[in-house]
Parts: C-alpha cells; structure tokens; sequence
C-alpha cells in the first residue's frame, strides 16, 4: 500500500479554513513576497516539503497544531483540531473520560 502524505491536504484544508491567500500566509511567515506565493503552492501540492521551524510557524499562523499536518484521516483530523480547542482543564477531563471508558 502506497503511502500518501497527509501534508498538502492538510496545509491546504487549513489555509482555506482561515481565508487567507497562499501569498498572503507565505509573508505573514516570512517568505520573500517575490516567491511566497510559489513556495506555498508547492508545499500544497506536494512538490516540496516545508522543513519543521516553517512547519511551526504556518501552524501557528493557521491555528492549528503542529500534529494535525500529519493527520493520515479525516477523523483523526477533526478529533486533533477538537483537543487543540479544549481549555486545559477540559483536555484533563476529556482524556479521564477516554481512560475511563478504556479500562471498562
């Protein structure tokens, strides 16, 4: 089975999410404005692979976590995108909840 790399959709998903331009997100990180552009079609296409430090500033830009780039399905997309927007105490409750139901 073919692995299929979860990161330009993911990038993708999010960057429409937030309504902002490949152009626009590209400089809000720091891209050259000449290239900002280019750079980001590439990394949603999958042509190119945006290293970590770019990787944690396009998360941050957008919102989302780190992890959820490297989301393989929907699912788990969604439940990362759903933790990410718990307070603290909420995350502490939700996975007691999770263990709880675990060890029944």
């Amino acid at each position: 089975m073919e692995f299929i790399n979860p990161l330009p959709l993911r990038l993708k998903q999010a960057r429409t999410k937030a309504n902002i331009s490949q152009k626009d997100l590209g400089i809000s990180i720091g891209l050259d404005p000449s290239s900002a552009s280019g750079r980001m079609n590439h990394y949603e296409k999958g042509r190119h692979t945006p290293d970590l430090q770019t990787l944690k500033r396009l998360a941050e830009k957008l919102g989302v976590p780190l992890n959820y780039f490297f989301c393989e399905t929907e699912d788990m997309a969604e439940l990362v995108l759903f933790f990410n927007s718990l307070s603290k105490k909420d995350k502490i409750k939700f996975l007691e909840k999770i263990k709880l139901n675990d060890n029944v």
